[in-house]
């Protein structure tokens, strides 16, 4: 990850963005093994396997089916402390994830992610797993995701949610979609996805024919 800021190329011959958690990664095995430690550590219980199918939306969303209002802050900050001690090693990259970074970097452009995670951790995600995007935004949910997408210019955003069609419907991006998450098909195009893929190794025949007939 080069971490290059949007000024460092003038005018991308081509800007792809991607979700992060069930875009790239899978990343239940490890939410679900973080949960469960922040369940024993503070005697709250939390439905570790409940809260893995609802994976896009912020933490403090999902902590507010487990915690009082008032704890929340504090909960999503230890949880963001352990996290890396039990999510990053469990959870693999998606099928076709490190090709569909590899085939728009091949094309001459650049990768960026942007997702609602805590930067760090999505950074250990990515360095564990040998996925080399151009840079790395996060902190940012639904229509919040268009700000960077504007910024670094993407013409694509490539996510699994509903939140991640707002993003991109909000930045002026094709929407391109895969329901490999908790929004099935017919749920991403009734929120306005533009195209929606069977998962992310249909992604580089995808972009080169997007490519050429846009001759981008």
């Amino acid at each position: 990850m080069a971490g290059m800021s949007p000024e460092s190329t003038a005018t991308p011959v081509l800007t792809v963005g991607f979700d992060l958690d069930m875009t790239l990664i899978d990343s239940r095995p490890g939410i679900k093994a973080a949960f469960q430690a922040l369940s024993a550590e503070t005697g709250t219980f939390i439905g570790a396997d409940e809260a893995v199918t609802r994976l896009g939306p912020p933490l403090d969303v999902e902590l507010a089916h487990w915690f009082p209002e008032a704890e929340i802050p504090a909960m999503a900050d230890r949880y963001r402390e352990i996290y890396p001690t039990y999510a990053i090693e469990p959870t693999p990259a998606m099928p076709g994830a490190r090709e569909a970074i590899e085939a728009v970097q091949a094309l001459g452009g650049r990768a960026i992610v942007v997702t609602a995670k805590h930067e760090p951790n999505a950074r250990l995600h990515l360095e564990h797993l040998g996925i080399e995007p151009d840079a790395v935004i996060g902190w940012l949910w639904a229509e919040a995701k268009a700000g960077a997408l504007r910024e670094y210019g993407a013409q694509i955003y490539v996510g699994d949610h509903v939140g991640d069609v707002r993003g991109a419907r909000a930045a002026g991006a094709l929407a391109v979609t895969v329901p490999t998450g908790p929004c099935g098909e017919p749920e991403l195009r009734e929120a306005g996805a533009d195209v929606v893929l069977a998962d992310l190794t249909a992604l580089p025949a995808w972009l080169a024919e997007y490519t050429r007939t846009q001759q981008v």
